[in-house]
Parts: C-alpha cells; structure tokens; sequence
C-alpha cells in the first residue's frame, strides 16, 4: 500500500542492519518475544523505550561515564479533560500490502478508574501461516494518571504466555509475574519505581488528557522491564488524516525515549484527533520488517 520500489530497497538494507538489534531487544525484554505483527500497536511506547537503549553486542566504542537520569514527575490528567464513559475503537492493522491483523480496544470508567482492554488478532493468510491471539489489559487513575497495573495474555502459534504486572506505590516496587502455560513454568521479578508511572497501554490514552502543542513534547516515567524510562511524546504537526471511519483533523505525536542515543532504529507515530477528545485514529510503525499502521475502522460509545 505505502511501498514502492524504493521503498522495498531501503527495508530490504534496514532488515539488514535492524537483524541483530531486534534480536537482542527481543530477548531482553519478554512482551517482546511476541511473534505478533501488532505489538507494536499494542505497545507503542515500550518500543520506543526498548530501542532507545544500547543492544547487547553493539559496538559502542569507549565506556563513557554514566550520566544520572533525571526521571520527570508524571503530570495528572487535565481538569477539563473527560475521559471516555465507554468506548470501543477499532482498528484494521495493515503489513506492507497486506491486511494483516484487527485490533479493538475497549475503554471503561469503573469509579475513577479508566480501564482499557486491547485485542489483537491475525487475519487471512497471517493466521493460515501463525495465529495469533493476543490480549492486553491496564488500568490507571484519571485524577493522577498513575497505573494501577498491566497484563497479557499471548497466543501465538504453540506459545501460551501471560504476565501480570502489578504496582505498590507504598513500597515503591513494582513486581511482574510471569507464566508459560505450555511449559509450567514460572517467574517472579521486582524493581524499584518512583511515586507515579504509566505502563506501555496506559500511555497512549493517558497522553490524550496532556495539552497538544505543536513544537513541545508530553513527558512522563513509563515502567516496564523492571526499569523506569522517560518518554517523550514529541507534538510535531498537524494534518488530516483519511481512515475508514472517516476524514479527522488530527494532531501527528511521535513517542521517543530520552535516554540513550536512536539513530536509525525505526519510528513510530500516533495521530490524534484535534479535538477536546484526542482520539487515536492512526498508529504507525516503521519497522525493520515493513511499515505497519492501524487505521481507526469504527468507534462506538459501548
């Protein structure tokens, strides 16, 4: 859809030099281990914190000094900013030429809490070649924005894994629990956080109740991986954005991670609505594989 010959050349040189980072970044973080081609709709801004990061076999010449991180203080949701009652978004996942996936996520108010469920699922030839069945859920507080926790559900082919991701502010730990259902096999792990973060699926609707200004940047502590990253959700333009739930004037945010260096490791950008709701109705991931982008086919207060 989005490639032409130029196009396939430059991926064709990208998978290249992306073979070893993505491997290793794979292995170093579990929710990456995903064979899905919708993680990186699902997780947005765990990839822009993974690649932001030096891969394991990297040549990085001298060892500088370490430079302290400053982690910023993740600001609460705008007064004025209603989050949605209930809200179901759906999106076709298109890979390269080809519809690839669906993905729905469901949004719900409980109390003051905004939970968010999100499926993924493959379609057409992708699943005749590996099914995938994917599920994440998260919740946060819509006075403070901190999250409440994080959870998957991954069915990939014969794979059968699930994680829950849990934070005690109290205590300033965060603690993920991991399972493979086809093994029997289990892990615990925890680290330390500070006093408010998001996860991975709470950012992108968490980002929606910031102020959009073109030229700045949305800042905030994300946890995963049993460690504390700093994204910065970058305000870089505004454009009208065509999808089949119809033309939306819209606000172009691309998440990056502060720390480390990214030089060509792929981009990934959310298109909002430029409205009082900022709803995504266009993900997009330039990835070392092709370019993978959802576009909002419906959405329905249910």
């Amino acid at each position: 859809m989005f490639i032409g010959a130029e196009r396939v050349r430059d991926e064709r040189d990208a998978t290249e030099e992306w073979q070893p980072t993505l491997r290793d970044c794979r292995e170093s973080h579990p929710l990456l281990k995903s064979k899905s081609v919708l993680f990186s709709v699902a997780v947005v801004a765990l990839l822009a914190a993974c690649w932001s990061r030096p891969m394991a076999g990297q040549f990085l010449g001298p060892r500088a000094a370490p430079v302290p991180v400053v982690i910023p203080t993740l600001q609460p949701p705008l007064p004025e900013y209603v989050f949605p009652a209930k809200q179901t978004l759906t999106y076709t996942v298109d890979w390269r030429v080809f519809t690839a996936a669906t993905a729905v996520f469901h949004l719900e108010q409980v109390g003051g809490v905004q939970k968010i469920t999100a499926a993924a699922d493959t379609v057409g030839a992708i699943t005749m070649l590996f099914p995938v069945v994917d599920t994440f859920q998260a919740s946060f507080d819509t006075k403070t924005g901190c999250s409440e926790g994080f959870s998957k559900q991954l069915l990939e082919g014969r794979r059968r894994v699930t994680g829950d991701l849990s934070f005690n502010y109290q205590q300033g730990k965060q603690t993920l629990v991991e399972k493979n259902l086809v093994k029997g096999t289990s892990k615990t792990q925890t680290a330390s956080i500070p006093a408010c973060v998001t996860d991975s699926l709470s950012a992108i609707f968490y980002a929606a109740s910031q102020p959009m200004v073109v030229g700045q940047a949305i800042r905030f502590p994300l946890a995963d991986s049993m460690r504390t990253v700093t994204v910065a959700m970058k305000v870089e333009a505004k454009e009208e954005v065509k999808t089949p739930a119809g033309t939306f004037q819209t606000i172009r945010v691309q998440p990056t991670a502060d720390e480390g260096i990214v030089k060509n490791r792929g981009n990934i950008w959310i298109w909002y609505t430029d409205d009082a709701r900022h709803m995504p109705v266009q993900i997009r991931a330039r990835l070392f594989f092709g370019t993978i982008t959802a576009h909002l086919l419906s959405y329905e207060a249910k």
